[in-house]
């Protein structure tokens, strides 16, 4: 099973747009941030919201898309209720319920496994995913057992890494920027249409990235690294997240874009970190 790296294009009104909706969340217990809980309901309402079902999984007209949850307790499954309430993915009305079965399951079309809940195989998940299932969990092995995305906790935020083979098996679809949000699995080499050579080319020109004010907001902080595609010309064509949260990355690479290299024979790769915090 491979996992493939998605390149993050020039997309930061679409990464704000889906930032602000991981923001729109209830106050529960008037707690000044959102608890992560509700952070990853606000995931699951996105991927309800964002996703395409083929018409056999889910067809036109006003029946529900199906949340089921998957083991843990029943406060999570409570705050995914208060998050969804009222919402409609185009003409579907959002419906949440805990699920334990295979059949409970297939009647879904989003299963949010909890990370309490491991005993399914990888053939149990693939089964589901034939049926139009999305497969969301919460924990390391989640892909390599067969799931589609994983939430994954890292510098104290959430983020989300896609197994893209199986979503093609599923046949949902995502917008490809949709999907550029999603973690690079470390290790996993960047796609190239050619093998430019690493190097580390001097920098003529640069400016360091603008620190989001959505991001301030939520008071995201971390380390982001970014590769750049460099032109024997100094200048850069292209730019994919090695790692980092996708809102900073987002501000990296719209920055990195603009940054000009010292000529060089050929094209060239060079890696660029840079550390956020608050200002």
């Amino acid at each position: 099973m491979s996992y493939k790296i998605v390149s993050l294009q020039a997309a930061r009104s679409l990464l704000i747009g889906f930032a602000i909706l991981a923001l729109q969340l209830p106050a529960l217990a008037q707690r000044p941030s959102a608890t992560e809980d509700q952070v990853k309901a606000a995931f699951l309402l996105n991927f309800a919201k964002l996703g395409e079902w083929p018409r056999q999984a889910l067809p036109v007209g006003p029946s529900p898309l199906v949340i089921g949850v998957n083991g843990g307790d029943e406060e999570f499954l409570n705050v995914l209720k208060v998050v969804v309430a009222g919402k409609v993915s185009r003409t579907h009305p959002l419906m949440v319920k805990p699920v334990s079965s295979d059949e409970d399951m297939k009647s879904c079309h989003i299963v949010f496994f909890r990370a309490s809940e491991k005993r399914r195989t990888q053939n149990n998940l693939q089964d589901l995913a034939q049926a139009g299932v999305l497969l969301v969990g919460e924990e390391p092995s989640f892909l390599r057992r067969g799931g589609m995305i994983n939430l994954v906790r890292e510098h104290g935020s959430v983020r989300f890494e896609v197994n893209s083979e199986l979503l093609d098996l599923s046949k949902i679809h995502f917008s490809s920027k949709i999907l550029a949000l999603a973690k690079a699995f470390e290790g996993s080499p960047p796609t190239a249409s050619t093998s430019p050579v690493e190097g580390e080319r001097r920098l003529e020109s640069s400016a360091p990235p603008g620190y989001p004010a959505i991001a301030q907001q939520m008071k995201l902080t971390g380390t982001v690294r970014v590769q750049a595609r460099v032109k024997p010309n100094g200048t850069v064509t292209e730019v994919t997240v090695l790692g980092g949260h996708p809102l900073l990355a987002a501000a990296l690479a719209d920055a990195v874009r603009q940054w000009r290299y010292q000529p060089a024979p050929e094209e060239t790769l060079e890696v660029v970190k840079f550390s956020f915090g608050p200002q």
